[in-house]
Order: structure tokens, then sequence, then C-alpha cells
């Protein structure tokens, strides 16, 4: 089985997954950063596919940057400046060619993730 990446972002604020909140995703090599592509979530906050597909994958280092700012602020949960949370990093490395699945869940002052599945 070829390895790939999901993501999927909750609003725990509001109890509903996040729609419309833009993810960058990097590949890592040493201190280089390797721009891979670029999603918004839909209305059930997931991608409308991997974010990084089995073609693409490779073992090793990434770096996920959810742009919780721009949501937080179109959802209406925020309006002073600068806000607590903006861009999120989510540094983490995939060691086997499986399924990664790496969610965010996320409120105005503080987010958390972990592996999924």
């Amino acid at each position: 089985m070829a390895g790939y990446l999901t993501t999927h972002v909750l609003d725990t604020a509001l109890g509903k997954p996040a729609g419309g909140l833009e993810i960058e995703l990097f590949r890592i090599k040493g201190d280089a950063r390797e721009f891979l592509g670029r999603r918004i979530t839909n209305q059930d906050g997931r991608t409308d596919g991997p974010i990084l597909p089995d073609d693409l994958f490779e073992i090793g280092s990434y770096e996920l940057v959810f742009h919780a700012g721009d949501y937080l602020r179109e959802s209406g949960q925020v309006s002073q400046e600068p806000l607590f949370l903006d861009l999120v990093p989510i540094r983490f490395g995939m060691s086997e060619e499986a399924h990664f699945h790496v969610p965010l869940l996320l409120s105005p002052f503080g987010y958390s993730t972990y592996r999924g599945s």
C-alpha cells in the first residue's frame, strides 16, 4: 500500500467542521521547505482528496500550515488584531508507507492535533 496524507479541521468553539480553511503543505529537507500544494477545506472540514496523494508520497518530514486566522475572521469569532492564532504550523514525520491522518481541532485561543486514522 502506498502512503498518503489526509487532514480534517474541526471548529471546537462552534462545534462544527471548519469549511473554507486554507492549508499549505511543505516537505522538509534539512533547513529547506519544499512547497507541495495548497488546499481549501470543504463543508465537512476535509479536503476533496488526500492533501498528499500516493504519487507524491515520500517517507520524511512534512509541515502543514493551517490559515486559522483567515478562517476565524471569516466566521466572526475574532476581531482584535493581532490575533492570538493566525498561521498554525504542524511539523511531523511519516516513517512508513501508510495512511497518515493529521486532524486539527481549532478554537480562537487554542488547538490540538494527533495522528488519526
